[in-house]
């Protein structure tokens, strides 16, 4: 089993070095989970040149930028913690490795899976929040590595997402890191806590990330919190 506690079937050797926490603005530097990855960004044409008398210029295609967005708040009732129920739940997930993963989530939430089955994604009754664990990768590296990777990738987080980082930290006592952002889908503001979680090694076995409304922080952090602490997962080759 791999888990806080134990090590996978598959588990690479070694520590990598903790990177240096700070914070980061701008939602052009964000982050969107494994399931909401973003194309790639456009950038800005430069203006087009005059024309000379001899010799034309030839024609240069430009890509507007698209204009801001309008925010529209969703005032939807915010999602309570004293609300909740838990129950262990299980599933597959498979990439590099098979990874039959187990850990704790809401019991009223659903259960989705893409093709290819590398995250389980759990989804409330509003279909407004989510919870998403990602598994089936090679334990090699830090939880520190592993976010500061997926900052590199959603450094291509289109400006008119909107993404704004709030915090990125990595726990001294569990060596899991946490990155928190915000960005805006379609018009209404939505709430992120991405996690990677450390075995006893140090080195990273799940990804798990929370979304939901700016006002459901507190209930999303309590969904986090049962499903990291509760994560296990039994690795064979594939």
């Amino acid at each position: 089993m791999a888990g806080r506690g134990s090590v996978g079937a598959l588990l690479a050797s070694g520590l990598v070095a903790v990177i240096a926490i700070g914070g980061a603005g701008g939602y052009g530097v964000g982050l969107l989970t494994t399931a909401e990855r973003s194309d790639a960004a456009t950038g800005a044409a430069a203006p087009l040149g005059s024309l000379q008398p001899a010799t034309p210029s030839p024609t240069v295609s430009s890509t507007p930028t698209p204009p801001p967005k309008k925010i529209v708040p969703d005032n939807s009732e915010p999602l309570n913690a004293d609300d909740l129920y838990y129950k262990t739940r299980q599933f597959t997930a498979t990439s590099v490795v098979r990874s039959k993963v187990s850990l704790r989530v809401p019991g009223n939430w659903s259960f989705t899976q893409p093709d290819p089955p590398k995250i389980g994604r759990y989804t409330d009754p509003t279909g407004k929040r989510w919870l998403r664990i990602e598994a089936g990768f090679t334990i090699r590296r830090s939880p520190a590595d592993s976010m500061a990777a997926k900052l590199v990738d959603l450094g291509t987080v289109p400006a008119n997402q909107m993404l704004s980082i709030k915090s990125q930290t990595v726990d001294p006592d569990t060596h899991d890191a946490t990155l928190v952002y915000t960005y805006v889908p379609d018009n209404s503001v939505r709430y992120v806590v991405v996690r990677w979680v450390a075995n006893g090694d140090g080195l990273c076995t799940f990804e798990i990330a929370v979304t939901g409304l700016p006002q459901d922080q507190a209930a999303l952090e309590d969904v986090l919190q049962h499903a990291s602490d509760s994560a296990v997962r039994d690795d064979s080759p594939l």
